[in-house]
């Protein structure tokens, strides 16, 4: 019988909503749940693992009691075994200590895989403690996804967990673990670094490509994007734009501050709310007939909603009809996509499937091009 160890960070995630780039951190946590952040990594865990039991192949589970694992694996029917019990009683009080302590007993059983469920934070924790020892697999639930050792969605990691309990052919390579600092990613600075090597399926269909920069050639491009965006600009229309540096240029343009990492708010040319979380963002827009929102995909991934913007979560998008959303991408940007469509993840199938099909992308003053949008599962 093949083994697997579960790791879920119960936290990951949290911050999204609350606009908070991340959730290291006691304070930033806190923050998170004072903004009324929810924990979901239990959720995308079950997601995953709902595709592996649906295999009925047997498969041993090794988990951390609790939220750390076990509830997930125990929801899922699967057969587990608690090889470690977090210091904290529930869910939010799991420290990173924990997460040491349990890759430490997972890495003494020597599963056959490693498996775990949060951000590019967890696998720098996964990275430190077993690096290249075991093969591993992250299920995207974290806010900072720039690591290609996740699947493309929590589906995807479970459908390529079935095929590896069915010992379909697989071959593993390593992969760039990246991180960034949160505390510089709040000033809307991105210092992305590589902290080691996972070993990780290749599998183009289920996973992610490492999330691509921006180039500085990008620079006119953006601009004219701008422009031209300024241009087709309605009055009392109210209109959230960003993430991204695509984005940015057009709050440059009207002379507003700007959130690069984040969700800003305009009426008018003029600017509502900085940096918005979720609750704000509902607030702006509750009785707004016309709402607007101004994105660009992430480079190399291709995401534009759920990725890195949770802020513009199901709520917020059930406000927003499918003709009001306008993607913006410079040409460049399209070509580390390649032919692969554009892609949205919520968790929720109807406002996925609301924003799916063709759109005309605005890759400089005038210019266009046709994209498809799909929903990840």
């Amino acid at each position: 019988m093949k083994t697997m160890a579960l790791l879920i960070n119960p936290i990951a995630g949290m911050g999204g909503r609350a606009g908070l780039k991340g959730t290291d951190g006691a304070d930033i946590l806190q923050r998170a749940l004072d903004l009324g952040a929810q924990p979901e990594a239990e959720v995308k865990a079950g997601k995953a693992l709902d595709q592996l039991a649906a295999v009925d192949v047997p498969v041993k589970i090794l988990v951390a009691a609790g939220a750390m694992g076990e509830n997930a694996a125990k929801a899922a029917g699967l057969d587990y075994e608690v090889i470690y019990e977090p210091s904290g009683k529930t869910a939010l009080e799991t420290q990173k200590s924990d997460t040491e302590a349990f890759l430490d007993a997972a890495k003494a059983a020597q599963p056959d895989l490693l498996v775990f469920v949060g951000g590019d934070g967890t696998a720098r924790d996964v990275c430190r403690k077993i690096g290249l020892d075991i093969p591993a697999l992250g299920v995207p639930a974290g806010v900072k996804i720039y690591s290609a050792v996740y699947a493309n969605s929590p589906e995807s990691a479970g459908r390529l967990l079935a095929e590896w309990a069915q010992d379909s052919p697989m071959d593993y390579h390593e992969t760039e673990v990246l991180d960034l600092d949160e505390a510089g990613f709040r000033q809307d600075e991105v210092d992305i670094q590589v902290f080691g090597y996972l070993r990780v399926p290749q599998h183009s269909q289920f996973m992610q490509n490492l999330k691509s920069a921006s180039p500085q050639s990008d620079e006119a491009a953006q601009e004219s994007i701008a422009l031209d965006v300024l241009d087709h600009m309605d009055d009392d229309a109210i209109y959230l734009i960003g993430s991204g540096t695509s984005t940015r240029h057009i709050m440059n343009e009207l002379g507003l501050d700007v959130t690069v990492l984040g969700v800003d708010i305009i009426k008018n040319r003029q600017l509502l709310v900085k940096d918005a979380n979720e609750q704000e963002i509902l607030d702006a827009i509750e009785g707004e007939e016309d709402v607007r929102l101004i994105v660009t995909p992430m480079g190399g991934q291709g995401y534009i909603l759920g990725r890195g913007n949770q802020q513009l979560s199901k709520r917020v998008l059930a406000h927003i009809d499918k003709d009001k959303l306008s993607i913006v991408a410079t040409p460049s940007k399209i070509m580390t996509i390649g032919t692969n469509p554009f892609l949205i993840y919520t968790m929720d199938d109807a406002i996925d499937e609301k924003f799916t099909g063709y759109y005309k992308v605005t890759t400089g003053y005038g210019q266009y091009s046709m994209h498809k949008v799909e929903a990840m599962k």
